[in-house]
């Protein structure tokens, strides 16, 4: 009873220098639970002590750690560049000051300076994109997904799209194309067999039903081996023939040559534009390398009938993606890829990478063990499956750690890297020189602990 007679009292315990000048009803709330729990303590007998400046503590603590922003830097020494789990692709600090203008002003988003109305937001975009491709039209969404359900939702309401076996993607978060395709109000009609689909497959499911020949994208895997999959120019071609719509769902599409070899592994939007499709979808921040967002060019006609769709008005982007894109796709046309960190480091020799990973070694040779390893990456976001790029790492050991507590201890510096081989390894594909300084700081922390 004693232990519960000495809780201080909240009016009282807010008044404690240590609050000056912070929210006090955010400090009240927490000053409650605070108390609260050392009730429930006492009362189940797992405290016998406490003292004011313990319980003061905590109450700046939890403050601390709603008012500290929840996300933060990190520095991806993975080696994947377009790592899903750290934000997928940078954007370049020239074109974010050029965008924080138009983010901090009152800006012509939806209003036609020349004419003084009312104008469309997609109307800034479309003029560069449509360049660049040679399209007739561009809708820009909130991310590929939606832009799948969008088309779906639009063209193929109570009637049917024929999808090869073999590209019935499931990608991350559960993702799944017949989950998509049925809450779009699709009919799915499976054709093929996991590993072979022919284009005759496609043509005994045509029926007076069939709306749509989708191609999707096999984000995340590869189908090798004995197998085969229709060309999507052979679709557009059958399409056309049967008077139905034809759509690509792209995934991470790229607008640019690739370097490796890449290409044959990777669909080209620029190369598939050629053909004159119907509708084509893909990402904006995998290897376009610019912000997230759904891509989807085609047809004058059909992007029309998308702009009609209610939905569109759920799955629309601001001001600040448009003004981003817009900047990096005048990048890509311009030829000028050291503007989009994700092509930068793509294109990266690795002469230039084992030049920034000796920089690290000789800062640190004298608390760690490291070595420079010739090894291999992958792009990531689901791009290019099962296919790799040649990288230069740091193998890095402080003390007599093992790899794991090497892992962790970076970690906890905000410093995310890999193990392989048994090594922890710090990946220059993806490590930035700016980079380089916190990483020194860091080991020489942990070469301290």
């Amino acid at each position: 009873m004693f232990l519960l007679k000495s809780i201080p009292k909240v009016d009282k315990f807010i008044e404690n220098e240590k609050f000056d000048g912070l929210c006090t009803p955010l400090i009240v709330s927490f000053t409650q639970e605070v108390l609260q729990n050392l009730r429930e303590n006492i009362l189940n007998n797992s405290v016998d002590s406490f003292s004011e400046d313990e319980l003061v503590k905590r109450v700046l603590q939890k403050y601390e750690e709603l008012i500290n922003p929840s996300l933060k830097k990190l520095i991806n020494a993975t080696g994947v560049i377009v790592h899903t789990n750290l934000g997928r692709s940078l954007i370049d600090e020239k074109t974010f000051d050029k965008v924080k203008t138009i983010a901090t002003s009152y800006n012509n988003l939806e209003y036609d300076t020349a004419k003084g109305k009312r104008g469309e937001r997609y109307s800034h975009i479309s003029k560069v994109i449509c360049k660049l491709l040679g399209c007739e039209d561009v809708l820009i969404v909130n991310n590929n997904a939606s832009a799948v359900f969008l088309i779906l939702n639009t063209f193929a309401k109570k009637k049917e799209v024929i999808v090869s076996r073999g590209e019935l993607v499931e990608i991350g978060g559960s993702f799944r194309v017949p989950d998509v395709m049925r809450d779009s109000g699709a009919k799915l009609i499976e054709v093929g067999a996991t590993n072979k689909t022919h284009l005759r497959d496609y043509e005994n499911a045509i029926n007076n039903k069939t709306s749509m020949l989708m191609k999707v994208h096999k984000s995340n895997y590869s189908i090798e081996g004995f197998s085969s999959e229709v060309e999507f120019k052979e679709l557009i071609k059958l399409a056309k023939e049967n008077d139905v719509i034809d759509y690509y769902d792209m995934g991470s599409g790229h607008l640019i040559d690739l370097p490796y070899g890449l290409d044959q592994y990777e669909p080209s939007v620029l190369k598939y534009m050629q053909e004159n499709p119907s509708l084509l979808s893909f990402s904006g921040d995998k290897l376009l390398g610019s912000v997230q967002a759904g891509i989807i060019v085609g047809k004058k006609e059909y992007i029309a009938k998308l702009k009609k769709n209610q939905l569109l008005r759920m799955l629309r982007v601001d001001k600040i993606t448009l003004a981003i894109l817009e900047e990096n796709i005048k990048s890509i046309l311009l030829g000028q890829i050291d503007d989009i960190p994700t092509l930068k480091m793509l294109f990266s020799s690795t002469d230039e990478l084992r030049e920034n990973a000796l920089t690290l070694q000789d800062a640190i040779a004298d608390i760690a063990e490291c070595e420079i390893i010739d090894t291999k990456t992958v792009i990531g976001g689901g791009t290019t499956p099962n296919r790799t790029i040649p990288t230069v790492a740091l193998s890095v050991k402080i003390k007599n750690y093992k790899q794991n507590k090497m892992e962790k201890l970076f970690r906890q510096r905000d410093i995310i890297g890999r193990i392989e081989d048994d090594k922890f390894l710090l990946d220059f594909r993806t490590i930035q020189k700016d980079d380089i300084a916190q990483i020194i700081d860091a080991a020489k922390e942990i070469s301290d602990v």
